[in-house]
């Protein structure tokens, strides 16, 4: 590989072959194996990133771009050898423009990091997908969260972008004008891509001003789908839903599990209001209102910022709490979005599959824009449950498709979920592969990911 004697020079101790730093970014929260990198690279610089992919492209080197490591469907993972490239380094808050409610950052700033800087402008940045995940990443897996309902995902929050392609060169993408019609949409072409079209080395994100009152309230169902019933009412009710969460009895087990909450065994919504302190209460009213149709329990408001925080704390925590239901396991963690008239189905078909297959599943869904996740417990050296988990996946990544739906509404494809995109896509694929070759024809960018192999 003579791309690592050219980088050598470049980067001098910022390049690692070490056992140990390789070992880190090889690894991921999910269950995929691990996959080691030749060398990992820390460059400060877009100018830096550039060199690097210029020397990479002279000898068909792989280049990965890890941000955090927190993606669930191994995105970060460098399958193909070659380099991993941290951007951990490049991390500052480049300028914050209040007036205009934007922001400009390098791609290793995390969403929390973002939020700290601003802490005094009276802004915030909304995207919240619970891991303190870096924004280049969150751009990159066209990240979303809890506050998606409200807010958007980085596809709506992303206005434009810097960005190293495969040959080295670097283009600007977007601008900070609230919209444009010149030319091909590059901004969110980029979003989204995994890293297999081009490296993001800067971000203009949009802002959002902070609530003047806050309000979240916990309550419960007799069953999944009277939660969902009362969800799919609220939606067109005019409610501005900030967040709005489903979590289903067995995930309620791994919450008493792993925080000691001590919530009844049965599926709870998890809300939160936003808007001036006489709104925010109209909201809730009107919402516990719609509720009360369907079977409604247990309303507890979480009115203190003290209360929030320890709410959304332990919602974030889910796939730690996942965890508790069969200690020693992993966990397969899987979504899908369908829209919101066909949740009920999903979810339920989802639960009855788990079952049918001898499957411990917990079930999280940001149900107001249909999007839900399953956490199955799995033990990889188990090669029939392995099996079931398989055959479990494939129903939900085809029951999605059959209501109208998509294969992953949050953590994208990565390596995982490349053998539905045929399904989903059909011919546009073969499209999708065009762009690929085009922007990337030695095929260096995050090899293995997104797009399956040629059938």
């Amino acid at each position: 590989m003579s791309a690592l004697s050219d980088l050598a020079d470049l980067l001098g101790p910022r390049l690692s072959t070490g056992a140990s730093v390789r070992d880190q970014h090889g690894r991921n929260e999910s269950h995929f194996p691990p996959a080691l990198p030749d060398a990992v690279a820390f460059p400060e610089s877009t100018e830096e990133v550039a060199a690097i992919v210029r020397a990479c492209a002279a000898d068909g080197t792989p280049v990965t771009v890890f941000g955090t490591g927190t993606s669930l469907e191994g995105q970060h993972l460098p399958v193909a050898g070659g380099i991993s490239l941290d951007m951990s380094r490049m991390n500052r808050v480049l300028a914050v423009h209040g007036g205009d409610m934007d922001a400009v950052v390098q791609p290793g700033l995390t969403r929390t990091g973002l939020n700290d800087a601003l802490r005094d402008s009276g802004l915030f940045f909304p995207v919240d997908p619970g891991a303190d995940a870096s924004l280049g990443g969150m751009a990159a897996t066209r990240a979303s969260g809890t506050t998606t309902v409200r807010y958007g995902t980085m596809r709506d929050n992303v206005m434009a972008l810097e960005a190293v392609m495969a040959d080295g060169s670097v283009i600007r993408t977007g601008s900070r004008a609230r919209k444009s019609a010149s030319g091909y949409d590059l901004t969110h072409l980029l979003v989204g891509s995994e890293g297999t079209l081009g490296i993001i080395t800067e971000l203009t994100l949009r802002l959002h001003p902070l609530p003047e009152a806050v309000a979240a309230a916990t309550c419960r169902f007799p069953s999944v789908a009277e939660a969902v019933a009362c969800v799919i009412e609220v939606m067109p009710a005019a409610i501005p839903m900030a967040r709005i969460e489903l979590v289903d009895e067995m995930m309620v087990r791994g919450f008493n599990l792993h925080a000691g909450a001590e919530m009844p065994e049965m599926p709870h919504l998890f809300l939160e209001f936003h808007g001036a302190p006489g709104a925010v209460a109209d909201q809730a009213a009107l919402f516990r209102e719609i509720a009360e149709d369907h079977g409604v329990s247990g309303w507890q408001d979480a009115t203190t910022t003290e209360a929030r925080s320890a709410l959304w704390r332990m919602r974030h925590n889910a796939h730690h709490a996942t965890g508790a239901l069969e200690p020693g396991k992993r966990t397969l963690a899987t979504d899908v979005c369908v829209p919101i008239s066909a949740l009920a189905e999903a979810v339920a078909d989802a639960q009855a599959g788990a079952r049918d297959l001898g499957l411990t599943s917990a079930i999280v869904g940001h149900v107001g824009d249909g999007n839900f996740h399953c956490g199955v417990r799995l033990n990889p050296e188990d090669a029939d449950e392995m099996e079931r988990v398989a055959e479990f996946s494939r129903r939900l990544a085809e029951t999605a498709l059959r209501l109208g739906g998509t294969v992953t509404g949050e953590h994208g494809i990565g390596l995982g979920k490349r053998k539905y995109m045929r399904a989903e896509h059909g011919n546009a694929l073969d499209w999708m592969r065009r762009l690929k070759a085009a922007y990337d024809p030695k095929g260096i960018l995050n090899p293995g990911k997104l797009l399956p192999d040629a059938e």
